[in-house]
């Protein structure tokens, strides 16, 4: 199989007309709500941080919009930050049989292009962002066995590369190049992840930016490795234990995956979401936390692996946001988790710690390795009456997608919590219209650009 001849190709030849009326709505949705969240990641934990050293880079000049900020950059260096503030609170939607989040790189990446002067229709950047999902959640799918590496980096430059490509209407044999370049910049740890570490979303920041890098280096000239994806020392081989070439060329040609995204109805790692609204289920059914003597929560192998490690004292935000013990007691006692439930006060609340110590990830013998329901939360009252709840969908996801109101409500959250909701409707009205939109760039400046204070 000649995968990396195969995804340039794809970039290069897909077209706005060829893509079906539910892929181009998802497509509209994925973008408003990646927008609005990377708009609340402004105010993420150590985001002033990463605004601050992407200026030291750059010396602060540019044109490319940062989200939720009155702060221009140049197209690399605003690529790096718009996706660290897409993921950096975990509140970004995610494709879950891929385990890709593919919005985070693939947005910023395309938000850096519009900084440069040259006309795109809406109609073109959704056509760019549908590539690039397509191909990040591909990579994703082709892979056969757990994750090694931080997928939503790893496999998201290459997404972003072919976006970009898509976006600027390049040739294969560039895009070809871009993808080669892009292997020599590509990486992405799960060590953040085991220690709930902010460098994630970094991973991911890093991930768009070098592939705003490995776009301009093919289209000046430079050559890349041709085999990027199946070579022996290709993505495929480098970064994940075992693959299926023939999974990757249906994810790549049978349907849009972006039709197959998920939204994050909570700013938390998409593994314990299941719980959440199956404690939801239990609150439900007349469960009190003051009553609560364990609660078990009985899933596939992924969500142990991902979100099952023990609440402490001094849990960072980024550590929190993987805990699902933690959440669960959010959850129990305040009925959902929110973008301010992760403040130091809460984090060192003894009575919310106090609760965690109850609650356990408990594997159940689903043999898929990327599942994340069927799933069941188990709760045994003080006074020895148990509660059940089951979960068979993940909230957010096609099985049981946000209705528009929903989406709404989301998106109007975010942006209330970055202090800029006065800006909700006009950019849902844009986003409305961005089909019909001959240029983007200026309308979408104009919306999202912070009043300066």
């Amino acid at each position: 199989m000649d995968a990396s001849n195969d995804i340039a190709d794809f970039a290069a030849s897909l077209r706005w007309a060829a893509i079906d009326a539910g892929a181009r709505r998802s497509a509209a949705l994925f973008f408003h709500d990646s927008l609005c969240v990377g708009i609340a990641g402004a105010k993420a934990p150590l985001a002033d941080s990463v605004l601050g050293a992407a200026q030291g880079w750059s010396g602060n000049g540019g044109a490319c919009i940062v989200l939720g900020r009155e702060q221009r950059l140049p197209p690399a260096e605003a690529a790096f930050v718009n996706a660290f503030q897409i993921h950096a609170q975990e509140y970004d939607c995610v494709h879950e049989p891929a385990v890709v989040h593919p919005l985070a790189t693939v947005l910023a990446a395309l938000l850096s292009d519009l900084g440069r002067g040259e006309e795109r229709s809406g109609e073109e950047l959704l056509t760019a962002l549908t590539v690039g999902v397509q191909v990040a959640v591909a990579l994703g799918l082709a892979a056969t066995t757990p994750l090694r590496f931080f997928r939503p980096a790893t496999a998201g430059i290459f997404g972003s590369v072919a976006a970009i490509g898509a976006l600027r209407r390049l040739d294969a044999a560039t895009i070809r190049n871009a993808l080669g370049i892009a292997l020599a910049f590509t990486s992405g740890t799960m060590q953040a992840h085991v220690e709930g570490k902010p460098t994630l979303p970094l991973q991911i920041a890093q991930a768009a930016r070098s592939a705003v890098q490995a776009v301009d280096l093919a289209a000046a000239g430079f050559p890349g490795p041709m085999s990027a994806i199946e070579g022996p020392f290709g993505y495929l081989s480098l970064f994940e234990e075992g693959h299926d070439p023939a999974r990757l060329r249906a994810g790549l040609r049978d349907g849009y995956r972006v039709a197959e995204v998920s939204w994050k109805p909570f700013p938390s790692g998409r593994a314990s979401h299941g719980g959440i609204v199956a404690v939801q289920g239990l609150l439900a059914q007349g469960l009190v936390a003051s009553e609560l003597k364990t609660l078990t929560y009985r899933a596939p192998s992924l969500i142990e692996r991902l979100v099952g490690r023990p609440a402490m004292p001094d849990m960072t935000p980024a550590y929190a946001r993987l805990c699902f013990a933690w959440l669960a007691a959010v959850t129990v006692t305040h009925g959902a988790v929110n973008l301010d439930d992760f403040t130091p006060e809460k984090l060192a609340d003894p009575v919310l710690l106090a609760i965690a110590t109850k609650v356990r990830v408990e594997v159940d013998d689903n043999p898929d390795p990327a599942a994340f329901v069927p799933a069941t939360a188990v709760a045994i009252c003080i006074d020895g009456r148990e509660v059940r709840e089951v979960v068979d969908a993940q909230l957010g996801s096609p099985a049981w997608p946000l209705s528009y109101e929903q989406h709404l409500a989301k998106a109007r959250g975010c942006l209330a919590f970055a202090g800029m909701e006065d800006h909700h409707d006009a950019l849902a009205a844009l986003v409305d219209a961005l089909p019909d939109t001959a240029d983007v760039a200026g309308p979408l400046n104009a919306v999202l650009r912070r009043p300066k204070r």
